[in-house]
């Protein structure tokens, strides 16, 4: 099957999305699909689930022998998400599958991630992948091309003052986790989903304040700095070699990946939903990060433990 089969496919089955922005929209429907994944799917069982999406169609030597640009969420997509942001296991399997991925394509591979660039880097160990593979971190904001060139803003003014208020709020609430990134700020509370509430209140009331976007996550608020979104770092990467002129994949399991789908879509890929059902722009959809790393595997070639390298 060619890539083209597999978007024909897709346009086939694509449902509507509730919006192409992963930002936070004050009483629109944006919002509240957002919070529906955002406080999990126990507090909406009355609520009909969209069906599954149909599963990609395993990548033949075909279908990659026509160039593609293939972008890889990170958590919940390439590793598990853990109770920590802080506490995440990335096997050497995961590091052998993103070398042998950025090989067999040439180089025409990123991550895209809410993480710092420079996390991403230190767990895949992305500095011995021959030929390298492009990273963007915080959301789009971080660059980092292959050729070695790294983009990235100053750190926005407030920052610190609004880390400071989220570790206080963070001392009288046992479990919920401060997260500080170099361009924002995130309240982690999946071991205390009872400060849901109270964490989505105040970091609403922040964002306001400093100016930030509230990005809301599973079991997380985000409070992000203007200026990208992981579907301008799709954009960016596509604009210049390796990736220019190819249609891109984009893997992802979270909110902030609808822009990552949307952009794919926009330009001839198509997007790939990790996880259970929800309303997205995705076109198909893999249950799990297990199931993610056998797709990719069939597209880099491994098999079994096989080592890359």
């Amino acid at each position: 099957m060619t890539l083209g089969a597999l978007v024909g496919i897709g346009k086939r089955i694509a449902r509507p999305l509730w919006g192409t922005t992963t930002e936070k929209c004050v009483g629109s429907r944006n919002e509240a699909a957002a919070r529906r994944l955002h406080k999990g799917p126990l507090s909406h069982r009355s609520e009909p689930m969209p069906a599954p999406l149909p599963a990609p169609p395993p990548m033949t030597d075909e279908m990659v022998g026509a160039p593609i640009s293939l972008f890889l969420d990170f958590d919940g997509t390439l590793v598990d998400i853990a109770d920590r942001h802080d506490a995440i296991a990335v096997d050497a399997r995961v590091r052998w599958l993103m070398a042998a991925l950025a090989k067999r394509l040439d180089g025409r591979l990123a991550v895209v991630s809410g993480r710092p660039a420079a996390e991403i880097c230190a767990y895949l160990h992305a500095e011995d992948s021959v030929p390298p593979f492009a990273i963007a971190g915080s959301h789009g904001l971080e660059l980092c091309w292959t050729d070695g060139r790294h983009e990235a803003p100053l750190r926005p003014a407030g920052l610190d003052e609004m880390v400071a208020a989220l570790r206080t709020f963070a001392l009288g609430w046992p479990g919920v986790v401060v997260e500080d990134k170099p361009f924002g700020a995130a309240l982690h509370y999946r071991l205390a989903p009872q400060a849901g509430p109270a964490c989505d209140a105040l970091a609403d009331r922040l964002a306001r304040r400093y100016g930030f976007t509230l990005q809301l996550g599973k079991m997380v608020c985000e409070l992000r700095s203007h200026g990208a979104d992981k579907g301008d770092a799709v954009r960016r990467f596509l604009a210049e070699p390796p990736m220019a002129g190819t249609p891109p994949l984009f893997v992802g399991d979270d909110l902030t990946d609808e822009a990552g789908f949307a952009a794919a879509e926009q330009l001839g890929g198509v997007g790939i939903l990790v996880g259970a059902a929800r309303e997205t722009v995705a076109r198909y959809g893999l249950p799990d990060v297990a199931a993610v790393h056998r797709w990719l595997g069939h597209l880099a070639g491994l098999s079994g433990g096989e080592d890359p390298a």
